[in-house]
């Protein structure tokens, strides 16, 4: 990927990591995983793993959008620098 494709992903993420909708369905998600983990039985593993799985795979993808923003950051910052070279 190039740099602008990186940037654009880094911008879409953000935008996503900004909607209130997404929030909303993450966080909705991740209770409901926390929920299934805490009214298991001791008996249970299973039930438990499952939604331990669950749960890691929201967190990885929330921070998956949040480190895309960040190299989008970093791209950015990186043009923004002014150049070190001395005018002739």
């Amino acid at each position: 990927m190039n740099e602008e494709q990186l940037v654009q992903l880094g911008v879409d993420a953000e935008v996503l990591l900004n909607t209130e909708a997404f929030n909303r369905t993450i966080n909705s998600l991740v209770d409901s995983s926390v929920q299934e983990f805490l009214g298991s039985a001791p008996d249970e593993e299973d039930k438990r793993t499952n939604a331990y799985n669950h749960y890691k795979a929201l967190v990885d993808i929330v921070n998956t959008l949040r480190q895309q923003a960040e190299v989008r950051d970093q791209i950015n910052s990186k043009q923004d620098e002014p150049t070190t070279e001395e005018e002739e």
